[in-house]
């Protein structure tokens, strides 16, 4: 393969400079790394090394360069300043602030020093130094005048650093208004437009901060449209456009990370996955922690074992968003790894009080506790519910207390304070009610529910699980029935949006209390709009109405009615092209094996045609069931399944094999 031809001797200059205008820096690094091997001393080589390396944000390696420089040039204060903002990109924060440390003495140069080692303070978590090197940003600033100032921009980058404490302070609004005010000096830019949009997303002011990200979004693809914004999520293939100093000046991966992260709060998972999508695109390997950290929150349902190696990863990296420690404990104890999760914290002891709010320790100490003490896990937990409860009850005092007073400001923060605290308190409720239902203990879970009924009784989840729980007693159809309807009403229009297992149990309730024209009345419903997706999306797989069929088959099953009960299910999953999956599939095995125990015992026996019925089922089953999963594997499972037998196919064939041998057909 033939390498690059030779630059002529003369044009070395021209031709280096030409890359650098060209915005070739990953070739002129090649380029002046050769030539300073045998040059190693060269200023201009050096220099021009150096500011490739911070263009393509290598910053420890620009930071390399600037200190052979201040070595071959020490009377050259510029180096230091060079090397103490490549350090500090690099997030080498101490590093950064003994370099810039001498500058302080070097009027030119002061104010700039003093600038970046606040940011380093910033960085580091330590507020107050930061803020006292703002101060003195600021002082010296108002003392200069105008002409004076070693930097026009010099007032306003104070005034956004002053920003920028106020929103760690939680002064989200204050600190809003230092960076308007900014960008009324400095005309409009992306990165301030950035840190307007944060303030209201951290007010939970979600419509502001759309419009910010919207206004940075459309100037990115105006201007700059190169950057192919878009193109992924419309699967065209395009090349990375790297980490360039262009793309960080136009905010336009934060600016997608903020997207992504509003419509994950608002519960638009796949609008969340989309702004992730329409970023400039970058190679896996080229992708900030951020960026990276949102994949894996976002994807995790999808594809968990990525999203559990990302998370790994990231939590090994220096530095790493501060939301990856605790989303990665309570990740691992969603799906079951308490053994990871106190790995995890024991390794990391050092992160716990830096990065965990005290409420989320001792939630997630709970959580692993409750693998091998479920009764003093439920105490843990219990002594944060009366925590939670106490605030709960201070705050309903103070919000009533503020409209006696009609002060709606106040009105409004008790509120806000309130809901926020109920979103807390309602998981460790959960959480302990699930301990007594992995015992089956349904009385005692809903005895839990029932104490909580002054501050939960609105709160969706709460009224969900009330519902599941008095229906699995068995006796109290009738009561989960005024749970299950204004679930199922609320989404009347749109009745595919609830859950497929709502629709089912309330089907179940309504036939269990001898209502059978409100379960017909409701399937016949459920099968109109799933008829009416499928018109719009022919090849969309739709379950709704199938497991409401599987669950009143089960049903049937179980009070030991096989002939309806087996015959109601076979019918369910048909066409099986678009019914069968691993779910549906899930609930018709399990009636098919109690079938096959009873008919073992002798305590059921089956007319001739519906056994024929079965066995046809299953070869329909083995048929269509090739490429689909019986069950979902764990995503940190050490041990796979051969992937042969974890097919609905493999399975099918063996119930079919253990009907021919109940019922003698193999000898």
């Amino acid at each position: 393969m033939a390498g690059a031809a030779p630059i002529a001797d003369g044009e070395f200059t021209a031709a280096i400079y030409g890359l650098i205008r060209a915005g070739r820096f990953a070739e002129a690094v090649g380029i002046l790394g050769s030539e300073l091997q045998s040059s190693c001393r060269s200023r201009a080589g050096l220099s021009l090394l150096g500011y490739c390396y911070y263009q393509l944000q290598d910053f420890a390696a620009a930071a390399e360069c600037y200190e052979q420089l201040g070595a071959l040039h020490p009377e050259l204060d510029e180096y230091r300043l060079y090397q103490a903002q490549a350090l500090y990109k690099a997030g080498l924060y101490a590093e950064a602030l003994r370099v810039a440390s001498p500058l302080l003495d070097v009027p030119a140069y002061q104010g700039r020093a003093l600038r970046l080692q606040a940011a380093a303070h910033y960085a580091q978590g330590d507020l107050s130094a930061a803020k006292s090197l703002v101060e003195q940003v600021l002082a010296s600033a108002a003392e200069s005048s105008p002409g004076a100032a070693e930097d026009p921009s010099e007032l306003p980058d104070a005034e956004v650093n002053l920003g920028c404490l106020l929103y760690r302070e939680g002064r989200h609004e204050e600190a809003c208004g230092k960076f308007a005010g900014a960008m009324q000096v400095l005309g409009y830019c992306p990165e301030l437009s950035y840190n307007m949009a944060l303030c209201c997303y951290a007010a939970k002011q979600y419509a502001p901060a759309l419009k910010h990200i919207s206004d940075i979004i459309e100037r990115g693809i105006h201007q700059h449209p190169e950057l192919s914004v878009g193109m992924t999520t419309e699967g065209i293939d395009v090349r990375s456009v790297g980490n360039t100093l262009l793309l960080h000046r136009t905010a336009l991966v934060e600016a997608f990370n903020l997207k992504a992260a509003i419509e994950y709060q608002l519960r638009n998972l796949e609008a969340a996955q989309e702004a992730l999508t329409d970023m400039p695109p970058r190679a896996e390997e080229e992708l900030d922690p951020v960026t990276l950290h949102n994949q894996a929150l976002m994807n995790m349902d999808s594809r968990p074992t990525e999203g559990f190696e990302k998370l790994q990863f990231l939590l090994q990296q220096n530095p790493c968003p501060p939301e990856t420690f605790g989303n990665l404990l309570l990740l691992y104890c969603k799906h079951q790894y308490y053994d990871l999760a106190a790995d995890v914290l024991a390794e990391n002891a050092h992160l716990t009080y830096k990065l965990l709010s005290p409420y989320l320790y001792n939630f997630l100490d709970a959580m692993i506790t409750c693998q091998t003490a479920p009764e003093e896990a439920f105490h843990k937990l219990d002594e944060l519910a009366g925590t939670m409860t106490e605030q709960l009850r201070k705050l309903t005092k103070q919000v009533q207390e503020a409209r006696q007073n009609r002060d709606d400001e106040a009105v409004k923060k008790a509120v806000n304070e309130y809901d926020e605290t109920l979103e807390k308190y309602v998981p460790v409720l959960m959480a302990q009610a699930k301990i007594y239902w992995d015992m089956e203990n349904y009385t005692m879970v809903e005895k839990i529910f029932r104490k909580s009924v002054e501050f939960c009784n609105e709160h969706e989840v709460w009224k969900l699980n009330v519902a599941h729980v008095l229906f699995m007693q068995e006796n109290k159809y009738k009561e989960a029935i005024g749970f299950y309807e204004p679930i199922v009403k609320k989404h009347y229009d749109n009745i595919l949006q609830v859950s497929a297992i709502v629709l089912a149990n309330l089907c179940v309730s309504y036939i269990m209390t001898s209502q059978n024209e409100e379960a017909e009345e409701l399937m016949r419903k459920i099968e109109k709009e799933e008829e009416q997706l499928s018109y719009d999306d022919p090849d969309k797989k739709i379950y709704h109405l199938c497991i409401v069929n599987l669950v009143i088959g089960t049903l049937y099953c179980a009070k030991g009615n096989y002939d309806f009960g087996i015959s109601r299910v076979i019918k369910s999953l048909e066409p099986y092209n678009k019914k069968l999956g691993t779910d549906t599939w899930y609930y018709a095995k399990r009636c098919f094996l109690s079938l096959l125990e009873n008919m073992s015992k002798h305590m059921i026996m089956l007319r001739d045609s519906v056994i024929q019925e079965c066995v046809h089922f299953l070869e329909q089953c083995e048929l269509y069931g090739r490429n689909i999963p019986a069950v979902i594997e764990q995503p940190l499972e050490e041990e796979r399944m051969h992937s042969g037998k974890n097919t609905v196919t493999y399975e099918a064939r063996q119930l079919r094999a253990l009907i021919y041998e109940v019922i003698g057909w193999n000898m």
